[in-house]
């Protein structure tokens, strides 16, 4: 469910996953260990909420490729 504040639309957790292309639980780990940043917002209880902008850099990592180092 999208939330709507001073005419920003906000995305839960389980929404940016979804449209970032990632589980939650990956993005959690991601976040404790320091791979991607956690949300720049919170709400009133302290949820996540997630711009285009936050979504946008999860969907970078999501697509991140790094190539093999032959030997």
């Amino acid at each position: 469910m999208t939330v709507t504040i001073n005419d920003q639309t906000y995305y839960r957790t389980p929404e940016a996953c979804e449209i970032a292309g990632v589980s939650k639980s990956t993005f959690l780990r991601w976040v404790n260990e320091g791979v991607i940043e956690d949300a720049s917002h919170y709400d009133r209880r302290g949820w996540r909420l997630f711009t285009d902008e936050d979504i946008s850099r999860i969907k970078a990592e999501v697509n991140r490729i790094e190539a093999k180092k032959l030997k």
